[in-house]
């Protein structure tokens, strides 16, 4: 099967782009597209689409403004998750910190055998009691842990600024 074309294709195919189909294009160009089946084929389908086009376009009329208007939306969007991503990063490193020490601090009660009571009435003194060092009964796990609180912290800066540097 081989597809051959008019010789009068071209001359259809530039009047109907230029808008001069049917009543600029002469006498004989008009007859000949009424015998000719791949001229007239070529004329329907190319008014079908500038049809389908002028429709469309009328429908579609959306205000420049209005596209301008989401445009900013998106970006504000855009912009406050990017501010908002190392708090985000500092909130999950404070809550997975937190477990830890609250694990740790049930695990301590589970081997001393979860007297809360006791526990309390013997630590209080001890927090209260603004000159540790002079204290006779100096608890090695309470000096521990203030240095490791401060390294935490330190950690947990850490954290929160290489976050906001990477983002």
């Amino acid at each position: 099967m081989t597809f051959r074309g008019c010789g009068c294709e071209k001359e259809v195919q530039e009047a109907l782009q230029r808008g001069h189909w049917p009543a600029a294009c002469t006498r004989e160009l008009r007859d000949h597209v009424r015998q000719c089946g791949t001229c007239s084929d070529l004329v329907l389908v190319t008014e079908a689409f500038q049809l389908a086009k002028l429709h469309s376009s009328e429908v579609a009329n959306v205000p420049a403004g209005l596209v301008w208007w989401r445009a900013q939306l998106r970006r504000r969007r855009a912009a406050a998750e990017k501010v908002s991503a190392p708090i985000t990063i500092a909130q999950i490193f404070a809550w997975a910190t937190s477990l830890v020490a609250a694990f740790g601090f049930f695990a301590s009660q589970y081997q001393h055998g979860l007297r809360w009571g006791t526990w309390w009435s013997e630590l209080a003194p001890r927090i209260f009691n603004f000159s540790p060092l002079t204290n006779a009964k100096l608890d090695w796990n309470f000096v521990i842990l203030i240095p490791t609180l401060g390294a935490l912290a330190l950690v947990a800066g850490l954290v929160v600024y290489l976050a906001a540097e990477k983002s």
